[in-house]
């Protein structure tokens, strides 16, 4: 896995030069201000001119929020980044701050429901149009272009059936048509992909899941080229509001401080727990890059150093009875989101979806507990809805 990333990784999660403004403290203090006083007057006036930069209301810049903002760019090899009160908050003041009446946007069909749901919106309210596509090839995106096409959205792999799409030749698609690209990396974090080293304009995290890595805080961010940041800055940050308070950057940090520890045990278990299902009797698919029987494995290898623990199967059974499986487990706490410390499990109907009526989709996150419980205890639910 270690090959792929930048040698630096560790470093920039744990270390940081010794800072005398806080009397060497080892963790970034908390800021907890919502505004910042001057000496002077004209100290004043050129702090608000800079207010992107410069701490003057914690709507705008914060220093605990800035020092987190400051590791991701670093991880994720961007310029600057923005950090929001959820990923939600970074995703629609991102489309909202770059999109204007009349622009055309490509979107992924599997993006999360809410970025499908915000460019709806837009196309109903403010005449954004949308182009929504499978992208499991560039030529997909190839086709859906307009010359009024403004932004292409991605999200590989997306995160229920767990498709990807060739970042590096749709980005190259994008800026022959002079479009940009916004990829949601939530899937995989910083330390297994880097959708900017390979081309694409912004980067768009929930920093919920792995790198809070504790299910007690949300929050979101975006990364990229510091013009871009800006903009969404001034467009998008300002005006709707959703920003991260101190507190929650905190608890970022923290997280992030051991974020490669626990992708590297994520990696190990969700392949492990994922190649059971891939033999399993009752599973018709698994639905993870990792594995050799997914159809875009070899794409997998290229984009990816490792794997994050989400990942779907598909089974005959219908959904009650993959509920009655889910609620018989004792390791898989049945919830959304993902990211944590602990297993999750949801079950989702297939009906409707041209597979027969009666299959189901059961989507697993792969927590901190061993992956042989998991494994054993899955395996005690078989036995339950089967009699």
């Amino acid at each position: 896995m270690s090959d792929k990333h930048p040698l630096n990784f560790y470093n920039i999660v744990a270390h940081d030069p010794f800072d005398a403004r806080h009397h060497g403290a080892v963790s970034m203090p908390v800021y907890q201000n919502s505004l910042f006083a001057f000496d002077d007057y004209a100290d004043f006036e050129r702090s608000v001119a800079k207010e992107q930069f410069v701490p003057v209301y914690s709507r705008g810049a914060n220093p605990t929020v800035a020092f987190l903002e400051s590791k991701l760019a670093a991880l994720e090899r961007g310029e600057r980044a923005r950090c929001f009160a959820s990923g939600m908050a970074a995703i629609s003041a991102t489309l909202h701050a770059l999109l204007r009446t009349g622009d055309h946007v490509i979107c992924v069909d599997q993006a999360y429901g809410p970025t499908r749901q915000f460019l709806n919106e837009m196309s109903n309210r403010y005449g954004v149009e949308v182009s929504f596509v499978g992208g499991r090839s560039a030529d997909e995106f190839a086709a859906a272009l307009r010359p009024n096409t403004r932004l292409i959205y991605l999200e590989s792999p997306t995160s229920i059936r767990f498709q990807l799409q060739d970042l590096r030749a749709v980005t190259e698609l994008a800026r022959r048509a002079g479009a940009l690209t916004v990829a949601d990396n939530s899937w995989a974090s910083p330390y297994f992909q880097q959708p900017l080293a390979m081309g694409v304009d912004l980067v768009i995290h929930s920093l919920s899941k792995y790198v809070s890595g504790h299910s007690d805080c949300i929050g979101g961010a975006v990364i990229g080229r510091a013009e871009l940041i800006g903009e969404i800055f001034e467009k998008g940050y300002m005006l709707l509001g959703g920003i991260m308070t101190p507190q929650t950057a905190a608890l970022m940090t923290r997280g992030l401080r051991t974020l490669p520890l626990r992708m590297e045990r994520h990696h190990r278990s969700g392949l492990a727990v994922a190649e059971y299902l891939d033999r399993h009797p009752r599973v018709v698919r698994v639905n993870h890059p990792g594995l050799a029987s997914h159809p875009q494995h070899e794409l997998a290898k290229r984009q990816l150093s490792g794997y994050g623990s989400l990942f779907s199967f598909e089974t005959e059974a219908d959904a009650d009875t993959m509920k009655k499986w889910a609620g018989a487990l004792n390791y898989f706490r049945i919830g959304v989101s993902w990211g944590g410390f602990e297993s999750l499990v949801t079950v989702h109907a297939l009906d409707g979806n041209g597979d027969g009526g009666s299959r189901s989709l059961i989507r697993l996150f792969v927590g901190m507990e061993d992956p042989d419980t998991l494994i054993e205890d899955m395996e005690r639910a078989w036995k339950i809805v089967q009699g």
